[in-house]
């Protein structure tokens, strides 16, 4: 007869009987179950030892050595610009304890008693800390925020304070710095009369800055207009927007920290609303401005007249929406000089009016979702081409694109048949296989133009490489005096016989930002 010996003793006395087996037999297997039972207890045994001896070191064995002393994520903790009177995001460092054993820190403050500053340690709160323990090859995480009152400067100031830790009698130091920026807050702001926006300290919109019928709102060279999260500029009045090479006009939003070490929040979309030019509003002007991570981009709403101009647009760059960034119905619209960038949706998507884009550069490097439509969308050009667009009564769109570039992620222009529109690219380099016809007139197909964009490395610049096909290409017949000069100054037709080059830049670079 066999036999089963499992580990319990029930199982045991359960299947070893005394009929079943000879002595010899029955002793050598009871020899085994207390030989196993030994052992199990043994093992028992030096586990709960070699549990007691752990959480002794863990929690009783610190150093008092001078000599183990703390590192730091950084030596300095720097905020960059913090607008005076909002507060700033919050800055993080973490403190390591690289040695073997625990260590006590035993103070945690800021050595200035009226510092700006006020910081928290693994979530705790408090203007000094004592006996702060860090297990040995452990870490602690302490959160710094920044708050300025405001004074009467135009210019940033530097504030800055030290982190001072104790530790076994050893002090080390973290230089914590901040520039102060006074800015001018605008909140639910209505322009019902001429206005005028200067140069000397930002200015933050609150909810809304809106410019009724019949004001202009005139926004000096050099001015920063900064939107609050969900703000937006509306203009039923007139925008006249107008900086210079040296002093471009900034509308962007107001988180001016980096979202990611050295990776600024420039890189987000969707951080402010956008600018809408209402029904009404005419003669809109935008030049050297630079308009950046909004919701909506630049939207331009339905007029139907296109005997008035609605906006002229000279040597800007609108880029990073997370929808168009430049929309535009029935309107009557120029861009000379202009880059258009970054958009999940179309760039620039254009539905009937009046267009002309000259010198310009559309393209596409969107980070944060797929690209699901063309770079450049025309709707409403010669019959029913949109089925969502209601035709009535209104012209279908006329509209030239000279001497641009259009390449990015997507495909570079929507499904739409220009036979017999009023509608012609001519040299423009695109990102497509195809053939010049009537309405496509000596374009460039499918070669790249080798921006300088390196869209992994969040770098976006759309000079072009000394390589590049797109140089001396263009036709110096539409250069007028609005594009002569790009937005880097640099004249397009510097001497007779010279061809101008593709897209918003006059010269090639070789690397780096352009310079």
């Amino acid at each position: 007869m066999g036999f089963i010996l499992n580990e319990t003793s029930d199982d045991v006395a359960a299947t070893i009987t005394a009929g079943a087996f000879h002595k010899a037999q029955y002793t050598a297997c009871r020899k085994r179950f207390i030989y196993m039972n030994v052992m199990r207890s043994i093992l028992l045994t030096l586990v709960a030892i070699f549990g007691l001896i752990a959480t002794s070191c863990i929690n009783d064995d610190f150093t008092d050595s001078p000599s183990a002393t703390l590192t730091f994520s950084t030596d300095t903790l720097s905020f960059g610009t913090v607008f005076t009177d909002l507060g700033s995001p919050t800055a993080r460092l973490l403190v390591y304890n690289r040695n073997k054993k625990g260590v006590k820190i035993s103070s945690i403050k800021f050595k200035d008693s009226d510092t700006p500053f006020t910081f928290n340690v693994d979530g705790v709160s408090g203007s000094s800390f004592r006996d702060v323990e860090i297990r040995g090859r452990d870490s602690i995480y302490i959160f710094v925020e920044c708050f300025v009152n405001a004074d009467n400067s135009f210019e940033p100031r530097k504030v800055s304070d030290r982190l001072e830790f104790v530790t076994n009698g050893v002090t080390q130091e973290i230089e914590v710095e901040a520039w102060a920026q006074n800015v001018i807050r605008l909140k639910g702001m209505k322009v019902d009369h001429d206005m005028h926006l200067a140069a000397e300290m930002p200015y933050v919109v609150f909810d809304s800055l809106t410019v009724d019928r019949g004001a202009t709102l005139t926004i000096s060279p050099g001015a920063r207009i900064l939107f609050h999260d969900g703000a937006s500029m509306i203009v039923n009045g007139t925008l006249n927007a107008v900086g210079t090479v040296d002093r471009i006009i900034d509308f962007r939003g107001d988180r001016v920290d980096d979202v990611l070490p050295g990776i600024s929040y420039d890189v987000m979309s969707g951080q402010w609303g956008g600018i809408r030019l209402g029904s009404e509003s005419y003669n809109n002007r935008i030049e050297y401005v630079d308009m950046r991570s909004s919701s909506e981009g630049l939207r331009i709403d339905s007029c139907g007249d296109l005997t008035r101009q609605k906006l002229t647009l000279v040597n800007s760059w609108l880029h990073n929406s997370s929808t168009s960034v430049l929309e535009s119905r029935y309107a009557k619209v120029d861009a000379y000089g202009c880059c258009f960038s970054e958009s999940p949706f179309a760039v620039v998507s254009l539905t009937g009016g009046e267009h002309n884009f000259v010198q310009c550069t559309i393209a596409n490097n969107y980070l944060f979702s797929a690209v699901t439509e063309p770079n450049l969308s025309l709707y409403h050009c010669m019959g029913s081409d949109d089925g969502s667009v209601s035709t009535g009564d209104i012209p279908y769109m006329k509209a030239n694109f000279e001497n641009c570039i259009v390449w990015g992620l997507g495909a570079p222009l929507n499904r739409v048949d220009l036979t017999g529109s009023d509608v012609y690219l001519r040299n423009v380099l695109l990102k497509a296989d195809g053939n010049d016809d009537d309405h496509f007139v000596d374009c460039i197909w499918n070669e790249d133009p080798l921006f300088l964009t390196v869209r992994n490395d969040y770098y976006f610049n759309y000079h072009i490489q000394p390589d590049s096909p797109a140089i001396g290409r263009g036709n110096p017949d539409y250069i007028i005096p609005a594009c002569l000069y790009d937005m880097d100054g640099y004249d397009r037709l510097p001497s007779s016989g010279i061809l101008p080059t593709l897209g918003v830049y006059a010269n090639p670079v070789q690397t780096g930002n352009g310079d």
